[in-house]
């Protein structure tokens, strides 16, 4: 995949330069401002664009403000977060247009390389990968109108488990249930939220976005 890698620690971001490439990947720009990350996007149309929150020059949420201003310029552009910080309201904003292909993992909480290279490549296949900490402070915004109120605990429960970007399979190890039991509850999550099959809109993305935003 052609990457673009915005960090403004220099070690970890050639870190990740390094690492990308050795996975076989390529890195098109590696940055450490905002505004280079979106000038990057624009130019390189990457398969990937791996953020960090707080870069120059007020070290807040420089980096997704500027990954938002980069979607909207290149419609989506698959980002993933890599951060030390939950960033609520922009977080929101990345999931708002509802097109997926979004991550946002915590990098203290990142054990296994192997696990975060499958959730950038998820990422820049249109998936939703987030971390549960990030799911969870999300769910804290939740409004009083809960479109989920109709899912029973166990489809609540499978649904929590999509946000975190695991796939049916892994769902049913983590619950000790079968593969088929598993696709039951997503069936029924789909039917509840009113998705029905569309060939231009991927179901399990909107199902995950629903959830966040509700």
């Amino acid at each position: 995949m052609r990457v673009v890698v915005a960090d403004d620690a220099v070690l970890l971001r050639e870190g990740l330069v390094r690492l990308l490439t050795e996975s076989g990947h390529t890195v098109v720009a590696a940055v450490g401002d905002g505004p280079s990350l979106v000038e990057a996007v624009v130019e390189h149309r990457p398969d990937v664009a791996i953020v960090d929150v707080r870069m120059p020059p007020s070290h807040t949420d420089e980096g997704l403000r500027a990954a938002v201003e980069a979607r909207r310029q290149v419609p989506g552009t698959p980002i993933l977060v890599l951060s030390q910080y939950v960033e609520v309201s922009y977080a929101d904003d990345l999931l708002a247009d509802r097109a997926g292909a979004v991550g946002y993992l915590l990098k203290d909480r990142v054990s296994d390389v192997a696990d975060f290279l499958d959730g950038m490549q998820r990422v820049a296949t249109g998936a939703t990968v987030l971390d549960p900490e990030v799911v969870g402070q999300l769910l804290v915004r939740r409004r009083r109108d809960d479109p989920l109120r109709s899912l029973t605990p166990r489809e609540r429960e499978v649904l929590g488990l999509m946000a975190e970007g695991r796939s049916n399979t892994a769902i049913a190890r983590k619950l000790v249930v079968t593969d088929g039991a598993v696709e039951k509850h997503v069936k029924n999550i789909f039917t509840k939220l009113d998705l029905p099959p569309d060939d231009e809109q991927h179901r399990r993305v909107l199902a995950v976005l629903t959830y966040l935003q509700s």
